[in-house]
This record gives structure tokens, sequence and C-alpha cells, in this order.
């Protein structure tokens, strides 16, 4: 008998809980969830540590650093999210040689269950981050390997610069709320 497989449902999937409340954006701005991307938070003693010396390089607090194709979120001395939209097997990999690992490893943090993760694109995105973020996001003051965190859209969320546009990440119960306020940020912009 085979073993169950959970399924997992993300907001904005069918019968996820933001099916039908609101429509992702398209146009000058655009909205678009990889909430369902592969990703692995670490926290916690250990966490640091134990991912440089399986040969990932961590970079300072609030930057981004990169490793076979992933890219890697240092958000405090020990809370470290590698991102892989591009590298899931890189990532398995990392997730089972963690798992079987003995401690100190940190623990971890359940970012790809609790948190969404969305990118703004499209050629009004410079205006709309202005009215959804209060920090100066423009180039020249926000590079591509910088992360804030502070509030984007009226919800506290990580944002940082992707190849086409911003990633945020954020409490996954706000998605519905935050596409709404992309929404009415788009429709004073275009």
């Amino acid at each position: 008998m085979a073993a169950s497989v959970a399924t997992r449902i993300y907001p904005f999937m069918p019968s996820g809980a933001a099916d039908g409340t609101t429509q992702l954006i398209s146009g000058a701005v655009a909205l678009n969830d990889l909430t369902a991307s592969p990703r692995f938070g670490l926290k916690g003693g250990g966490s640091a540590d134990w991912l440089g010396q399986h040969g990932i390089p961590i970079p300072g607090v609030n930057r981004i650093g990169e490793h076979r194709g992933m890219r890697v979120l240092r958000l405090g001395n020990e809370d470290i999210l590698l991102l892989a939209e591009d590298a899931a097997e890189t990532l398995a990999d990392v997730k089972a040689i963690w798992q079987a690992a003995p401690a100190p490893k940190g623990y971890s943090s359940w970012r790809e269950e609790g948190w969404a993760w969305m990118r703004l694109s499209g050629p009004r995105l410079a205006e709309a981050m202005c009215s959804l973020c209060a920090l100066d996001l423009r180039s020249q003051k926000f590079g591509a390997d910088d992360i804030a965190q502070t509030r984007v859209g009226h919800i506290e969320a990580v944002t940082f610069r992707s190849p086409a546009g911003f990633d945020i990440l954020f409490d996954i119960t706000a998605s519905a709320y935050f596409a709404r306020a992309v929404a009415a940020v788009a429709g004073h912009t275009a």
C-alpha cells in the first residue's frame, strides 16, 4: 500500500484561502505568486555554521548571496533562508543532508509554509513600490544584494530585488490583503 502524500494548497491555488477572492494583477504593475516555489529556512544556534560547513557561503546580515542557483538570504545572525526558484534539486539535496545531520544545525523555520512569496514587476514598478513601501528602494540606494525588513503594502515583509522586479515575503495569511493593496496602488499608477 502506497503511503499517502499530503498536497500543499497555497492561498491562490484552487481551494486556497484566497481563491476567488482577489485576482493577481497584470499589466503596468504585475503581481505573481511564487509561494509554491521551493525554499528552506533555518533559524537558531548552529544554522550559519552548519550551512557554511556544507559549502554554502553565508552573506552578511540583510544581504543576499548565491549558491548553485539558490539565493541565500541572511535575515539575522542565525536566520537564513534559501530560495530555490530554479534550483529545486540543489535545495532538496541540502534539506536531505540537513535532516540527516546531528545537531547543532539550527531548526527549520517553516518558511515554506508560513510565508507567501510574491513578485512585483512591470513598467510602473518603481511608482508602485514608492506607494507600497516608505523606504527609498531606488537602485542607487538599495542594491541587488540588499534585503529590507520593513512594511510593504501595510504588512510586515521582507523585500529584495529580483531580476524581474522586487520579491516580497510575508505572513501567508495576508496574501489576499496584500494582493488587494497592490491592485489598489496599481490602479493609481496607471
